[in-house]
């Protein structure tokens, strides 16, 4: 913090902060921005891990603590696993006592998440994950899929549910989902699907500071380790982009000024 405006009492000059979201302008190497959507990073918290982990990391926290509540002793599927939300879910979700399926486009990315904790590893270009995940939970399926893939794994997803499990659509990297009929929710087992935004699980500041909190502990108690997997030039945005789009990202990309 190099300045703050009158009536700001919660922070003060020389505070080393992070933040989620909020208006436009983060590629930038100073910004002006409401002091409400702030936070403090604890002293085991670096700028470079604050920059990789705020977003990802308070949307796994809202994704496995408030829209499931994952419990020790249940299975969880997670859709790109080794991405920036996907790699820490596994690690929170294994913290918490459970057994995590992971979807990866790579036998380098499946080497990746068995190494952050994942169980199973399911390389979908070759594998048909719906079949895998029958067979890993005995016919069963799973309570909850967590899905930011969108439409090209929606109808699939939902396939890898128990009776009454919740599909959890939180991202669309394959575009948005497309309509569908309610009644198909009911014929393959009174399914539930939600549509969540992390920004509705933080509007309220009580609710934002005490997200990071539970973020931040997980972090500095090595629980949940955040990996910069990509890191460039304020300059190279661009590039970044590209190799985002292009599926050629592990982990986080953080830009430097």
């Amino acid at each position: 913090v190099e300045a703050v405006g009158e009536g700001v009492t919660e922070l003060a000059v020389g505070d080393r902060v992070a933040y989620a979201g909020g208006p436009l302008g983060a590629y930038a190497e100073t910004r002006n921005i409401d002091a409400g959507l702030l936070v403090r990073l604890p002293d085991a918290i670096s700028f470079e891990q604050g920059a990789a982990m705020m977003m990802q990391g308070l949307t796994a926290q809202y994704l496995l603590r408030s829209t499931y509540p994952v419990q020790a002793g249940e299975t969880v599927l997670v859709h790109a696993a080794a991405g920036g939300v996907g790699s820490i879910m596994v690690q929170w979700a294994k913290a918490l006592g459970a057994t995590v399926i992971g979807t990866v486009g790579s036998d380098a990315k499946a080497d990746k998440v068995r190494a952050l904790g994942c169980d199973h590893a399911i390389v979908y270009t070759r594998e048909k994950f719906p079949e895998r995940v029958r067979e890993i939970t005995g016919g069963v399926g799973v309570p909850v899929v967590y899905d930011s893939i969108g439409k090209d794994t929606f109808l699939d997803s939902l396939a890898c549910l128990r009776r009454r499990g919740l599909m959890v659509s939180y991202g669309n990297a394959t575009g948005p989902v497309p309509p569908f009929e309610c009644a198909l929710l009911m014929k393959m087992g009174s399914l539930y699907v939600t549509r969540p935004t992390l920004f509705d699980y933080i509007a309220d500041r009580r609710e934002l500071l005490e997200r990071a909190g539970e973020l931040f502990e997980v972090v500095a108690a090595g629980k949940v380790k955040i990996e910069i997997g990509q890191r460039f030039a304020l300059r190279e945005a661009a590039e970044a982009h590209r190799a985002l789009e292009a599926r050629l990202t592990t982990g986080s990309t953080v830009l430097l000024p």
